[in-house]
């Protein structure tokens, strides 16, 4: 389920013309690592895995739309960082990708 929805991730960072082309890679760089770290989740974590590529769709979403709101990115970014706190002992890189993640969503969202 999640890697779907980075693939359908990765498409829309590929087809937005706002992106700059540094921002477009940087992201889809992250959504690289991203993918990665989340095979390491075991079956009991597939779940969270879900729920953090959720918050991810919509915080890339929010980031991308033309009319931003910044009330609406903010949330979804918070929503993001929260979904990796516990990981951060077992899975570290994932908890640092996220939170690059976010940082890089919340900067183009200026």
């Amino acid at each position: 389920m999640e890697q779907n929805t980075i693939e359908k991730i990765e498409e829309k960072i590929q087809s937005n013309s706002s992106l700059t082309e540094k921002n477009r890679n940087e992201l889809l760089n992250l959504l690289a690592t991203l993918k990665s770290e989340l095979t390491k989740f075991t079956d009991e974590q597939a779940e969270h895995a879900e729920s953090i590529t959720g918050f991810i769709e919509r915080s890339t979403h929010e980031a991308m739309r033309r009319e931003k709101n910044p009330d609406l990115l903010k949330h979804a970014v918070d929503g993001l960082s929260d979904s990796v706190k516990g990981f951060e002992v077992s899975h570290p890189q994932l908890v640092e990708t996220v939170n690059y993640i976010s940082n890089t969503l919340a900067n183009m969202g200026i």
